[in-house]
């Protein structure tokens, strides 16, 4: 059965689809110019876009620093930067194999046609918001499926990009149902690029499949925090504390999970312990609090202590942040993804074994370290993970400079950065012909078997006597080519 509204999303599609033809055909700097307009309009508009964000535990304040702001620096980079990562790449000559003769190669990236865009609930603006920035910039029509709640400033967005001059019908919002990005798909987009859960990662890709439409997976998290024994632990406390508040816990690289070295173990859980006074009840959506006290009380039950909370029922909406110190990594509430302020601390006795113990999660997508430079950098580079920011937290992922990649069941493709940008184009390699004989396109003859034997050792034999003596026999199979022998 059709979904209601599927005609419309099919003409949504069409229109798109012709207007992409015209948009790939101009010039990247008149792109960029609309760009920049955009950035302009977008930060006088402020106000109006913050009254359009319907979220729980959300200001005004909150959300130009997480959305409005990053959206705008992230625009401001595509302005300066998208025709420099965007450019055609020419091969160096010397690199050629020698066998080929005078051939050059120019390597084009291309956009990919109409991309649908999967936006979340808990950054309705931001984080589909790039993406879009990033599908016009490089050439690219764009259906935006909102989440539930984001149509209305998905819509603002789109008008403000038609007021700085973007072409009519190159950016569609399509309703909120799921059955919108079904129908898109079916209809036949050329990528899919979804930031949500898990579960809809799955229904996405299963949906995806059926049509062979390639698709960027940004999902589920269930990040990790690194304390080394040298950290600054009043550093650490506030940024716990602040992952614990930023966007009610709903934000996919929250802390989860906190591995501390056993020297200063102790120190992380009394600093916890004695800020947790300044938590107040988050809004949070009571299957997502009814499944976080289940697993809290699992962990209790496996010998993890309170350190700060209430399992028992809560009236309202409301839920007390939780923190558990003395956890498992093997824990279910270690290895979930929990969009709630919960933080689960974990004593090691080095990084080799903190390592370890964050592998067994199956969710990669960021993660933080926390201590003197050199060896946290040193542990970053270690880490299985997309993105690692060091002695800091969440914040600087925002940065418009850095690519966002998860890995394992938190998803795949990249988001964002300049790999972002290349992510929504494909690649076209020109390889041209400038002079020089083409004998592979002569008859075969009785030499060409010892001929290319000798070429093959001559070019890359194990010696350079067992080189040398090749090219002898390679001249003199020739020579008896040219002969007619």
């Amino acid at each position: 059965m059709e979904p209601e509204g599927s005609d419309a999303i099919a003409g949504s599609l069409r229109r798109a689809r012709s207007a992409q033809r015209a948009w790939r055909a101009f010039p990247v700097r008149d792109r960029l110019r609309i760009l920049r307009r955009f950035r302009g309009i977008l930060a006088m508009d402020a106000e109006v876009l913050c009254r359009s964000v319907s979220l729980p535990n959300r200001t005004p304040k909150d959300t130009i620093a997480a959305e409005i702001l990053p959206l705008a620096d992230a625009c401001r980079y595509l302005e300066r930067n998208t025709e420099r990562i965007l450019g055609p790449r020419r091969e160096r000559y010397r690199n050629r194999p020698r066998r080929l003769g005078a051939v050059t190669v120019e390597v084009h990236r291309e956009p990919r046609g109409v991309i649908l865009i999967i936006g979340p609930r808990s950054y309705p603006l931001f984080l589909p918001g790039v993406q879009t920035l990033q599908a016009l910039a490089a050439g690219n029509a764009v259906l935006w499926k909102p989440a539930s709640g984001g149509f209305q400033i998905a819509r603002r967005c789109a008008r403000l990009l038609e007021e700085a001059g973007l072409p009519c019908d190159l950016l569609q919002i399509l309703p909120e149902a799921p059955e919108a990005a079904r129908t898109a798909i079916r209809g036949g987009v050329d990528l899919v690029v979804l930031t949500g859960s898990t579960e809809t990662g799955r229904l996405v890709l299963y949906q995806a499949a059926e049509t062979l439409t390639p698709a960027v997976m940004e999902l589920g998290g269930c990040d990790a925090v690194f304390v080394r024994e040298d950290a600054d632990i009043g550093l650490v406390v506030r940024a716990l504390m602040f992952g614990l508040r930023f966007n009610g816990g709903a934000t996919c690289i929250a802390p989860r999970r906190v591995f501390a070295a056993r020297g200063c173990y102790s120190a992380v859980c009394r600093g916890l312990a004695d800020a947790a006074s300044e938590l107040h009840s988050i809004v949070v959506e009571s299957r997502v609090r009814s499944r976080v006290v289940g697993l809290a009380r699992a962990a209790l039950a496996g010998g993890a202590r309170l350190l700060h909370g209430n399992l028992e029922a809560e009236n309202g909406p409301g839920m007390t942040p939780i923190i558990l110190a003395d956890a498992r990594p093997e824990m279910e509430l270690l290895q979930s993804d929990l969009f709630a302020p919960v933080l689960c601390l974990v004593p090691v006795d080095d990084d080799d074994q903190a390592l370890a113990a964050a592998d067994m999660c199956p969710y990669a997508l960021g993660a933080a370290v926390f201590g003197k430079r050199e060896g946290a950098e040193s542990l970053a580079r270690h880490l299985n993970v997309g993105c690692v920011v060091v002695n800091d937290l969440i914040v600087p992922t925002a940065d418009p400079r850095v690519p966002f990649a998860p890995r394992r069941r938190s998803g795949f493709g990249v988001t964002r950065g300049p790999e972002g940008l290349l992510e929504m184009t494909v690649v076209k390699s020109i390889a041209t012909r400038e002079r020089g004989p083409r004998r592979h396109l002569d008859p075969p003859g009785p030499q060409d078997l010892r001929i290319m034997r000798s070429l093959l050792e001559m070019s890359h034999g194990p010696t350079l006597g067992r080189r040398i003596r090749a090219g002898f026999r390679f001249a003199a199979s020739v020579v008896r080519r040219l002969r007619g022998k």
